[in-house]
């Protein structure tokens, strides 16, 4: 079964790569000829996907015309939603803001990662629950990783604060939701969007408390090779994955 729809949440800046990102989003961001959204984008239309919502924020200017520009002339329908609060509001209320969206089966994808054809069409095949969360396994986890604690394929807690004995995978930022997985996903993120604390929380945070009552799946892509953009030294690793991706003549 395939999944024709993705939402990709590209609200923010990206203020750790300062002074790269003063005037230009994250997702814009060129890694050897080709944008970090227009990778993302090029990944999911290789599967199949052909409607796309992303969540935009900062300079949406640029991004609204950069993805008319991606469209152009392609059967790809690229729709684009402004989150005014982005500089207020964690990537919960981004979701928030993209809730109607999820009317459907869905995949989506953080706004800094960059991932290949490949890891697209292993979640799709692979993605069995309503939810399930796409990892990858280390030998370690750092800090800043969005560490997965998982038991065979079900995923028991997700966060960056997992001790390391918990931790046996990290979340790559791109999920599935299928079947009944979009409205359990919309009502946990519209219950704590209503709290004091929701613009400050992680949407991945809804997953962990889902997890708690309800299957939530993990599909492994370790072997395959992702990027996510965060740091400036991340920059530099992204550019020689898709260096290398150019080189092998991938699309």
């Amino acid at each position: 079964m395939t999944i024709e729809k993705a939402i990709i949440l590209s609200a923010g800046q990206g203020s750790r790569l300062l002074p790269l990102t003063a005037d230009v989003p994250k997702c814009l961001i060129d890694f050897n000829g080709r944008s970090l959204i227009a990778w993302q984008v090029a990944a999911l239309a290789a599967n199949g996907i052909r409607h796309i919502v992303v969540v935009t924020g900062f300079r949406t200017e640029k991004v609204e015309s950069h993805l008319e520009a991606l469209a152009a002339g392609t059967d790809l329908r690229i729709e684009t939603l402004f989150n005014p609060f982005f500089q207020v509001a964690d990537n919960l209320g981004t979701c928030w803001i993209a809730k109607e969206e999820m009317d459907r089966d869905f995949i989506i994808l953080n706004g800094d990662t960059i991932i290949s054809a490949e890891i697209v069409a292993r979640l799709i095949a692979e993605a069995s629950a309503p939810i399930t969360v796409t990892v990858d396994v280390k030998p370690d986890y750092d800090d800043d990783d969005m560490k997965v604690h998982r038991l065979g394929g079900k995923l028991i807690s997700i966060g960056k604060r997992l001790l390391p004995h918990e931790s046996n995978a990290e979340s790559i930022g791109m999920l599935a939701f299928r079947g009944e997985g979009p409205s359990i996903f919309r009502r946990q993120v519209e219950d704590m969007m209503r709290t004091p604390e929701g613009v400050e929380r992680w949407y991945l945070r809804a997953i962990d408390i889902i997890a708690k009552t309800q299957d939530v799946g993990t599909v492994s892509i370790e072997g395959l090779e992702w990027a996510e953009v965060d740091f400036p030294q991340d920059v530099e690793a992204a550019t020689a994955l898709t260096g290398r991706w150019v080189a092998d003549g991938r699309p």
